[in-house]
């Protein structure tokens, strides 16, 4: 086996018809947003199949991850991508007036660019660097930003999404769109403040959820594991597609087991589906247990600051009067607003972050995969969670607590 990779032409020729008003039903040539989790395969769908869909249709496909450098502005990351396309682009015009001992060349009458700075947007808007992409290229553009929840994190990343709005509006006309705006994210959540509220840069947008790998990914490898090793037949298709879902739908620790599994250093025996279940089983307690040794290596205030966020969700409100009292409920200490700002500043300079803030200074959680794991200890009855030095045994096998 050398590819595990699953291409789905059906979906990225559904999300073409969808952008370019195949269904008369849908906004999304006013800009398509699209929830999917952490490493569920939504980067690698959006850049070896939906971009080449849509250069099929004869546009400039711009891609930019704002994950890709998280210490760079993620304005100047989308700048940054456009700016090179453009260059390409210029490339030709600038040869040209080169040859003909020009140093600056006028594009459709309207722009000058200095050709010694192609390539960059210096002394450009957004809206001017994308309107010159497109008359350059003589074509339509599809801009795709990958986790564009992260431009909230910035004042000029909001400015950057703003600027693209603007544009879509000046290079669109009915029937005719000439920027389409793909934006991704793995936090539906956060995705949503770009379009819920009405100071929202794409305010009445619809955030679409982005299809997980299903049964039909199972069963491609089911195929290619009895191509591969004919002796494992028929294959347990059932019990790999729990293992699939065990592993929340992510291929990549899901493929890596197999990969151990299905070494031919080592050949496989029938049953391995069995073994896959139980690495799954072991990898998901193993991320439980990572989540909650975080949480009981906080101080009282940050675990308290940390459960309420994961109560209230999206109506967390860090300090306000009930988020104080229940501070002070669960620390037994009085807690001002002071303490839970230190709280939060500490829980964001975590290594992994446990909190994401906007730049409106609005907070979530950093890894939604902990409000499943809250969820799933409140019905198991173990939350909060306890360290287990906290407690002494007696002779007779009772729990002492040490203050009592």
């Amino acid at each position: 086996m050398n590819s595990f990779y699953y291409a789905r032409p059906a979906l990225a020729d559904a999300l073409v018809n969808e952008l370019t008003g195949g269904n008369l039903f849908s906004d999304a040539s006013n800009g398509l947003f699209l929830a999917a989790p952490r490493r569920t395969g939504k980067s690698t769908f959006l850049q070896n199949e939906l971009q080449p869909a849509l250069e099929k249709t004869g546009r400039v496909v711009v891609y930019v991850d704002l994950w890709s450098d998280k210490n760079r502005n993620p304005g100047a990351l989308i700048a940054d991508a456009v700016g090179k396309e453009l260059a390409k682009h210029l490339g030709v015009i600038a040869k040209t007036a080169k040859a003909a001992g020009l140093d600056h060349v006028g594009i459709a009458g309207w722009l000058k660019v200095d050709t010694t700075k192609i390539g960059k947007i210096d002394g450009l808007t957004l809206a001017e660097a994308l309107r010159a992409l497109s008359e350059t290229s003589r074509k339509p553009i599809a801009l795709i930003i990958d986790e564009a929840q992260h431009s909230l994190t910035s004042t000029e990343g909001e400015t950057a999404m703003t600027a693209l709005k603007s544009a879509r509006d000046q290079l669109n006309k009915p029937g005719a769109a000439n920027l389409l705006l793909i934006m991704s994210g793995s936090d539906r959540d956060k995705l949503l403040r770009l379009v819920n509220s009405n100071a929202a840069p794409f305010f009445g947008s619809a955030i679409s959820r982005m299809p997980e790998l299903d049964q039909n990914f199972i069963e491609h490898i089911a195929d290619l594991i009895t191509r591969t090793y004919p002796q494992l037949a028929p294959v347990d298709v059932n019990l790999l597609w729990e293992s699939f879902q065990r592993f929340a739908h992510r291929p990549q620790p899901f493929v890596r087991v197999l990969g151990q599994l299905l070494n031919p250093l080592n050949p496989p025996e029938p049953g391995f589906e069995q073994r896959v279940l139980e690495q799954a089983e072991l990898q998901r307690a193993d991320d439980e247990r990572g989540m909650e040794s975080a949480y009981l290596a906080l101080r009282p205030i940050e675990q308290a600051v940390l459960w309420r966020m994961l109560e209230q969700g999206d109506r967390f409100r860090p300090y306000d009067a009930e988020a104080l009292s229940f501070y002070r409920e669960k620390t037994a200490e009085k807690t001002t607003a002071q303490k839970a700002q230190n709280a939060i500043e500490s829980l964001r300079m975590q290594t992994p972050s446990l909190i994401w803030k906007s730049a409106k200074g609005e907070y979530a959680l950093d890894d939604t995969g902990m409000t499943k794991w809250y969820k799933k200890c409140q019905q198991n009855g173990t939350w909060p969670p306890h360290s287990p030095d906290l407690f002494d045994s007696d002779e007779d096998g009772s729990d002492i607590h040490p203050s009592d």
